[in-house]
């Protein structure tokens, strides 16, 4: 079963469709938060009185980029965590936990989702972000967009436009 989530993450890294982000900046997250996660687990485990020896707990079924990358698909496309415990061999709730600790970290680098936020246009991506001057990477999915024939006749003539990046 490891094979299986080894090639599924090879195919992501690969991939700059699935995560937005590419390889380069996934291996800088995995460096400049991986360590991070780390520090907090320590803490985590040493922070309150325990019946069992630090270490007794579940292990990590997945490594830190693979939780990363786990966490990276499931903000950007929404993926169920079924689906991507399917596709990286493991146990749902391995993925639940990955994702909820991870995420914390991401929020603590200022990787963040707006739940509910949807701009719509440049001059509104601009005052989000320049009020703070923060910087963002916007994930605007292609949408093919279907444009009446000029000069047709009828109302039902049409001809495929280019994509457009906006709904």
């Amino acid at each position: 079963m490891h094979v299986v989530g080894n090639r599924a993450c090879a195919a992501i890294i690969r991939s700059r469709r699935i995560t937005g982000l590419t390889p380069d900046v996934i291996a800088e997250l995995v460096a400049e938060i991986g360590p991070l996660g780390h520090q907090h687990h320590q803490a985590a485990l040493t922070a309150r009185p325990r019946r069992r020896a630090v270490g007794a707990g579940a292990k990590h079924k997945l490594v830190f980029a693979d939780r990363l990358l786990v966490t990276l698909v499931h903000l950007r496309h929404g993926t169920p965590h079924d689906v991507l415990a399917c596709w990286f061999g493991v146990d749902r709730s391995t993925i639940t936990r990955a994702i909820g600790e991870v995420r914390p970290l991401l929020a603590e680098r200022d990787c963040t989702v707006v739940p509910g936020l949807k701009l719509r246009g440049l001059a509104e991506v601009i005052d989000c972000l320049g009020a703070d001057g923060r910087a963002g990477i916007i994930d605007g999915p292609e949408v093919r967009v279907r444009r009446s024939v000029a000069g047709a006749r009828t109302g039902g003539s049409s001809f495929p436009g280019r994509a457009s990046r906006t709904r």
